[in-house]
């Protein structure tokens, strides 16, 4: 009779890659369902009326009273928050205050937001193109030539570039090539339903202003592997076997010196979600910072939660993609325990 061999101990364990995986989007879920819990409660224990302070103060009592229905502040909050969450979930943000207090029967906040949420999109996503290859690069130039002027000068402007806030460099910035040379805009405004990309001479001035107060901390994280690296053995014995140098440098020490550079970098890429608020707000670029700003201001607490909440999921995918990219970069992490 012929019989089934049982499974091995061996075959029956998850897969250390899927078990990983799992542990990190789990681990995502939950932190952006305690993100939506403190995004609500921030955006609720507000003191004053929320329907009061978007229609003024010469508002009636029916007029509040319709409102607050609009908003459903009349609903308790626990299905305030239910109906909040479950909407975002499914791509529904709801609507914005001041569009129903001006008398919109929907005011759809996605609708309101779509634009700023491209331009800093772009913003994002050019000045991410600059800083990654030059945080590695400097980074490398920094530890191949440590101890010697380049690394030195190449410190200093790290420091000095990450001792100082946003809107100083961005004030610097201005009065350098405005007032000065004369040369770029101030501001980056963009007219309504135009690409920041149909000018781009609009977005040298703010992503400068980024990239030079993101770079230092990659740039730092980097030298700091790619030294450690070069000291050790394989790379020695790689250069003993008469491989080049450039091919010993980006094969072997920058590889192994960007898997705690990946964490970092990851971390600059969230900073920019916080830096753009102020950057958007110095150059007056019409992004998520500057609808943010707005609409704390008026208490539109649709465009609030929403844009909140958004910001916290970038962040959370943003750590879960360096996670991912960690894994690929260590053998290790993809063995058995």
């Amino acid at each position: 009779m012929t019989t089934v061999a049982e499974p091995r101990a061996a075959d029956r364990e998850v897969s250390p890659v899927l078990a990983f995986v799992g542990r990190r989007l789990l681990g995502a879920a939950v932190s952006l369902l305690v993100a939506s819990v403190l995004i609500f409660i921030g955006t609720s224990v507000l003191p004053g009326n929320a329907a009061s302070v978007v229609l003024g103060r010469g508002a009636t009592p029916a007029a509040v009273q319709k409102l607050e229905k609009q908003m459903h502040l009349n609903k308790p909050l626990t299905t305030q928050y239910t109906n909040w969450l479950g909407g975002f979930v499914h791509g529904d943000l709801g609507d914005s205050s001041i569009g129903l207090a001006q008398g919109q029967k929907h005011a759809p906040v996605w609708a309101l937001i779509s634009d700023p949420v491209k331009n800093s999109l772009i913003l994002a996503l050019i000045t991410a193109l600059f800083m990654i290859p030059l945080s590695l690069g400097l980074g490398a130039i920094a530890a191949v030539y440590a101890g010697r002027p380049a690394d030195h000068a190449i410190s200093i402007m790290s420091l000095a570039a990450i001792a100082l806030p946003e809107f100083v460099i961005g004030s610097l910035l201005v009065g350098v090539f405005f007032v000065w040379l004369d040369v770029l805009p101030p501001v980056a405004i963009i007219p309504p339903g135009q690409s920041p990309l149909s000018d781009p001479t609009k977005l040298i001035l703010p992503v400068a202003t980024l990239l030079l107060a993101s770079l230092a901390a990659g740039i730092r994280m980097v030298r700091a592997g790619m030294v450690e690296t070069l000291q050790a053995e394989y790379v020695m014995a790689a250069r003993l076997n008469g491989l080049s140098e450039r091919w010993v440098l980006w094969r072997y020490a920058m590889r192994n010196a960007l898997a705690p550079s990946v964490q970092v970098l990851a971390q600059n890429l969230q900073w920019l979600i916080g830096g753009i608020i102020i950057t958007e707000t110095v150059f007056a670029y019409p992004g998520l910072g500057s609808l943010l700003v707005t609409a704390v201001g008026n208490r539109d607490l649709g465009v609030v939660q929403s844009v909140a909440m958004l910001i916290a999921v970038v962040y959370v995918m943003l750590n879960l993609v360096a996670d991912l990219i960690v894994l690929l970069l260590v053998p290790k992490l993809r063995e058995p325990a």
